[in-house]
């Protein structure tokens, strides 16, 4: 009799385990899937955190008015603007960590420029890390809309890219990092890194992602279907909208996002 009892005693134990694997089942998946972060997703989360956005606007697009300056307003770090005030990745660190590159400050006339604008730059020293540095660079780099591909093949894409909002829920240069409730990791993937290779192992899935905005594999799938159809951000399906040579000017211009080759590529022109 005592036997018996054990053996209803563990059978219930295991329907109980059971049962909250079920009822968990979508955390626990989550929890095994490891989330990734670029540098450059980083960058726009510090760039947040450390109240850039607050005198560069959001996401440093719009500057703000900045009575006394040159320019009358902040600078912003897109369109190109950053190559108007540093020459290399180096003076960006630099404008980060003290506000203005070391020649500038050096200069009387520079200094006397800058006491008569009534915002200024602070000086980050201190309180942010080595590597909190490198993802502020990586950010502005990819935020200044000068880093592209001289081909011209990789230039349309790059402006098709641009012009259908790929980097609004891809991040600057498809570094990732925007949140989307309800999806697998909480974020749009990045257009690199480990999650881009997973999702996007040949040329062929590339293209289906773009023409269909979903791949089979994910969406066919018990557990890949059922994220897929709660994230709230969903991926268009763009062959609605673009032409085949289209759709494949934007995948030769997302493979060279992949690649990274851009990364090493200065950004003063």
């Amino acid at each position: 009799m005592k036997r018996k009892r054990n053996v209803v005693a563990a059978l219930l134990l295991g329907f109980l385990v059971a049962e909250n694997l079920w009822l968990f089942r979508d955390r626990i998946y989550a929890l095994m899937v490891s989330a990734e972060e670029t540098d450059i997703a980083r960058g726009r989360k510090l760039a947040g955190e450390l109240g850039c956005f607050s005198c560069h606007g959001p996401l440093g697009r719009q500057g703000m008015k900045n009575p006394g300056s040159e320019g009358e307003t902040v600078p912003t770090f897109h369109q190109g603007t950053p190559m108007m005030y540093v020459r290399s990745d180096q003076e960006i660190r630099e404008y980060i960590l003290d506000g203005a590159p070391s020649a500038k400050r050096a200069r009387e006339s520079y200094r006397e420029e800058m006491a008569k604008q009534a915002l200024q730059m602070p000086a980050y020293r201190g309180y942010v890390s080595e590597r909190d540095v490198e993802a502020l660079v990586a950010y502005v780099r990819a935020a200044s809309e000068l880093l592209a591909p001289a081909e011209e093949a990789l230039a349309r894409g790059a402006s098709l890219t641009r012009e259908y909002g790929c980097f609004e829920c891809h991040g600057e240069m498809g570094g990732g990092g925007v949140p989307n409730p309800g999806s697998l990791k909480g974020y749009i993937p990045a257009l690199i890194g480990e999650d881009y290779r997973e999702l996007v192992p040949t040329e062929q899935d590339l293209l289906i992602w773009i023409r269909d905005g979903a791949h089979p594999a994910i969406s066919n799938d018990p557990i890949g279907r059922r994220f897929f159809r709660a994230q709230r951000i969903q991926m268009p399906a763009y062959k609605k909208f673009l032409s085949e040579e289209q759709i494949r000017d934007i995948a030769a211009y997302v493979r060279w996002l992949a690649a990274r080759e851009w990364e090493n590529q200065p950004l003063a022109k």
